[in-house]
């Protein structure tokens, strides 16, 4: 079962769909109807949950319209009803309707993951620079969790600051393109890729600084700085060519300030910061 998206389970497909997917992933299944608008309700929240949760879940849906047998066998009550199922066994239930609080609360309580029991020492090895340590901790958390997605985008991003950008493309093609932040790393190792074939970032600094008018000069030095971790020199370089031609190479100043938001990630203030700036310069 891919939880994706969700699939159709019956008494038939229960054992496999249900009992043994949950050994590695809690499965929600939801007893539902078309003619029960309440249930339908609940069925379209657990969707749109579906990929928010970025994979630490998986739905499994029951049309009780088009086959009672499993409802029977679960002696479900009502629609909708919810059954919450790990490692074989029911650990939880919601019957009757339910708001999207309701449900997040519910999948809260299960899915607590190991992406924010370990946030605070990633978090200092990261600062630390200590990529190896780092890489460590994500893996073993992935073997944990092995269809928690968020893990998975932290650690390529990981393996591209550490230099490991043969292990970051693997780990990079193993994410759907869909999941939410996957452009940190991708960019992140599309700056590091374009950096090897460019001077060094002294000598660029140099001669950006002998030929003010050259923005080519200028977009190779602000992706040496990204390469640097220089992030908000490579923001104010990117505004600078932004300010000299908004036609140089297609807007590349613009482009490649917003390449470099996609590395800070969602919520950086630095990145709203100069999003401002950006806003503010081209208006």
């Amino acid at each position: 079962m891919q939880n994706s998206a969700p699939i159709n389970v019956s008494v038939e497909t229960f054992q496999s769909e249900v009992v043994d997917r949950s050994q590695s992933l809690l499965v929600v299944v939801l007893f539902w109807a078309e003619q029960v608008p309440p249930s339908v309700q609940v069925k379209n929240q657990l969707e749109a949950m579906l990929g928010q949760y970025q994979g630490k879940f998986a739905l499994a849906l029951s049309d009780v319209a088009l086959d009672q047998n499993l409802a029977q066998r679960l002696q479900v009550p009502g629609l909708p009803c919810i059954r919450v199922v790990h490692k074989g066994q029911i650990v939880d239930q919601l019957d009757g309707p339910a708001d999207e609080e309701q449900l997040r609360s519910m999948l809260d309580q299960h899915t607590q993951s190991l992406d924010d029991a370990i946030a605070g020492d990633l978090q200092q090895a990261l600062e630390q620079k200590d990529f190896a340590t780092a890489v460590g901790m994500l893996q073993a958390a992935i073997e944990e969790e092995p269809n928690n997605q968020s893990l998975r985008v932290d650690l390529a991003d990981v393996l591209v600051r550490k230099g490991d950008l043969q292990d970051a493309r693997t780990v990079l093609a193993s994410i759907k393109e869909d999941v939410a932040d996957r452009a940190r790393p991708q960019t992140r190792l599309e700056f590091l890729e374009e950096a090897a074939a460019m001077p060094e970032l002294e000598e660029l600094r140099a001669a950006a600084a002998a030929n003010t008018e050259d923005l080519e000069l200028k977009y190779q030095l602000a992706v040496r700085q990204v390469a640097a971790e220089c992030y908000e020199d490579a923001l104010l370089t990117g505004l600078e060519i932004l300010q000299a031609d908004r036609s140089f190479r297609d807007d590349l100043g613009r482009l490649t300030m917003i390449r470099v938001f996609d590395v800070l990630g969602k919520g950086n203030e630095l990145a709203a910061k100069y999003r401002r700036k950006m806003f503010n310069l081209m208006h």
